[in-house]
């Protein structure tokens, strides 16, 4: 019995399994690829030659997106004062103190991305826990630990995407929606690579960039050249 749908299938005969792609052609590809009735995702996985388990391997940070996501981040912002105002008058979907960290303890999570005011932090990190594993814990590496709420909100609202090294070294993000044009899906994939490039660990040894793929929400995998990709021009 088929795995997979009709039009998976079709798509994949688009695609030649040994064949590592330019950037360029594996992003028109994904876009011809993504058949689905909705608005996919363009999503971005890059294996890097890293050893995540050692502090000094891991790869974390984030990056706003010349084009965004395309995706609508709720952002939840954890202040008091005139910190509370200023998140707010930067356009955070939820701004509390002690009484939001209560509820999210009863189980709301009804947000995609944290910011935390460092005075906040005696409050957020006891939800460590909940939020840790989500991966929706306000961390300074990422940026989303600061008094500067107006920069920071502006930045996740206009498609900031945060990335960090999973347990096999692998990163995975969005760089955009299959209605996105060419240029901006472009665009988007160098801005993170270079990113990438730029937090290599001196750590790490050997091939930095083992692989990368793209795909969209339904649809294949389509593998990059890591040599073709290694000429970043954004």
């Amino acid at each position: 019995m088929s795995r997979h749908g009709k039009k998976y299938r079709e798509a994949r005969q688009q695609i030649n399994r040994e064949e590592l792609y330019s950037p360029e052609e594996a992003l028109e590809l994904v876009k011809k690829t993504g058949t689905a009735a909705f608005d996919e995702t363009v999503e971005l996985a890059v294996r890097l030659g890293v050893n995540p388990k050692h502090a000094d391997q891991q790869v974390r940070g984030a990056e706003v997106l010349p084009h965004g996501t395309g995706k609508s981040v709720r952002v939840l912002v954890f202040a008091k004062g005139e910190k509370a105002k200023e998140a707010q008058s930067a356009g955070a979907d939820v701004v509390g103190a002690e009484e939001l960290a209560e509820k999210i303890q009863g189980g709301w999570l009804d947000f995609d991305i944290a910011v935390a005011t460092p005075d906040m932090m005696g409050t957020v990190g006891k939800l460590g826990r909940i939020l840790g594993p989500r991966g929706l814990m306000p961390n300074p590496k990422s940026g989303t630990i600061t008094f500067d709420l107006q920069k920071t909100i502006e930045e996740i609202k206009a498609g900031k995407v945060e990335y960090r090294t999973e347990k096999a070294g692998n990163i995975h993000l969005p760089i955009g929606k299959t209605s996105f044009a060419p240029e901006q899906l472009r665009q988007n994939f160098y801005t993170i690579l270079d990113a990438l490039i730029k937090a290599r660990p001196p750590a790490a040894k050997g091939q930095y960039i083992k692989s990368i793929t793209v795909s969209s929400t339904m649809g294949p995998g389509i593998k990059i050249s890591p040599q073709k990709a290694a000429a970043l021009e954004i």
